[in-house]
């Protein structure tokens, strides 16, 4: 039988902000069909957020995004991050990135942050990815419906979470 500080413990080491980067020609966000955001060249990134994630996580997930190496150089190989090339990113949470789909047919959302938890996280991730880009960028509303659209350039879809950062 584990202990609480043992079951807290496990939880904690097993939970991770997930992060898809897609590396796109321009991407928009539509809410109740107005344009809410939108940038041209540059990266979208879709984050789920989890109960435990904190200040450690959205730190080392901003930093690896703004300098991952995945736009084309001058001979066309991905050799530049988007800070280097000045590009823009837009920013969306998606709660479903933690879905589980162990059991059924009906995935669960459980081990996504409830909304008092995940917005201040999701506020001060976007600040971090600013701050490292050294540029506002652009995002979606937490919560509201949208709409997201996207030309992807490449494609290039990669997927980080911050359980696997060591």
């Amino acid at each position: 039988m584990l202990s609480s500080r043992e079951k807290f413990s496990r939880f904690f080491n097993s939970s991770k902000v997930i992060a898809v980067i897609q590396r796109v020609q321009s991407a928009s966000v539509t809410i109740n069909g107005s344009v809410h955001s939108s940038i041209a060249s540059g990266l979208l990134i879709l984050v789920g957020i989890e109960e435990a994630d904190g200040t450690e996580d959205i730190d080392w997930l901003a930093s690896k995004i703004v300098n991952l190496r995945i736009m084309d150089d001058a001979e066309g190989i991905m050799n530049l991050s988007v800070k280097d090339t000045q590009r823009e990113i837009l920013v969306v949470s998606q709660f479903t990135l933690h879905a589980s789909t162990k059991k059924g047919n009906r995935p669960s959302y459980i081990k996504a942050a409830r909304p008092e938890k995940a917005i201040p996280v999701y506020e001060e991730f976007k600040k971090k990815v600013s701050a490292e880009l050294g540029k506002e960028i652009r995002s979606g509303v937490f919560g509201a419906e949208m709409k997201v659209a996207l030309i992807n350039d490449g494609p290039v879809t990669i997927l980080i979470d911050t359980k696997n950062k060591a």
